[in-house]
């Protein structure tokens, strides 16, 4: 499978703007054969826009940006990650992210669960106890958002149900390239699976993006890596590189979870 990775500057409060923007990257990146594009966190609206325009823009699940990315899907013959604030039908807004394949079907939905900082926990709830994991193409995919990838729990609970690729759009900012750099390819490695990272750059308010999105294997390598600008890359997942990489790093095998049990009390 071929993914492609959308980095760019944010276009805040924008969203009929986000939506052309995607049907052109969407377009481009199935002209070089990819069958998933992955955007950034919060791709419909900008991610820092504050609570009150977070509140106006959030649309539901199958909300009128949910139809038009599904018929870019469906036209381009690709499925599409896109970020978004959710208006739920607990009334409660979201960050969520929206997975449709190329019918134009969403197949998987995933709400922000570690939320970053004032900003954040300003603007959403914090998202519950759902960590799906889902088919795509014959590879099993799992979803988080930007500071989820930062615990650790969080992706070895998908690698433990079975996930070979974690999407994960973001908004990470300066100073924080080390998550970028690093954290992205510890997480691969460490549950040998293959980890997508698409985050933002150029500015938005106060905030510096650090870009640096790329596509991690379960080896450590990266497989497409952006740098500081505006750009689309595009990886292929290979699964004889994944499972030779799983027959050689035991770290599944030996696991002691009796010994980790106490590490869930806070």
């Amino acid at each position: 499978m071929r993914i492609a990775l959308y980095q760019c500057p944010p276009l805040p409060l924008d969203v009929s703007g986000n939506v052309h923007r995607l049907a052109q990257q969407a377009s481009q990146a199935a002209a070089q054969g990819a069958d998933l594009l992955v955007c950034p966190e919060m791709f419909l609206t900008g991610y820092n826009i504050g609570a009150a325009a977070a509140f106006s823009l959030a649309e539901t699940r199958d909300g009128h940006s949910a139809g038009q990315v599904a018929a870019i899907a469906q036209a381009e013959g690709i499925a599409i990650l896109y970020g978004y604030p959710e208006r739920a039908s607990d009334a409660q807004i979201y960050n969520a992210v929206q997975l449709i394949d190329a019918q134009g079907r969403s197949v998987c939905h995933y709400r922000k669960t570690h939320l970053y900082g004032e900003l954040d926990k300003s603007m959403f709830a914090v998202g519950g106890d759902d960590f799906p994991v889902v088919e795509l193409n014959g590879w099993r995919l799992g979803l988080l958002i930007c500071y989820d990838l930062e615990f650790p729990e969080n992706a070895r609970r998908l690698a433990l149900a079975g996930a070979d690729l974690i999407l994960v759009p973001t908004a990470n900012m300066v100073p924080y390239d080390f998550i970028a750099e690093v954290t992205v390819r510890a997480r691969a490695f460490e549950n040998q699976c293959y980890v997508a990272y698409a985050n933002y750059c150029g500015s938005e308010g106060d905030i510096h993006y650090c870009g640096l999105s790329s596509i991690a294997a379960p080896d450590g390598s990266r497989i497409a890596q952006a740098a500081r600008d505006e750009t689309l890359i595009i990886g292929t997942l290979d699964r004889q590189l994944m499972e030779d990489s799983r027959a050689i790093n035991s770290y599944f095998k030996d696991r002691r979870p009796a010994l980790y049990a106490g590490l869930s009390k806070g």
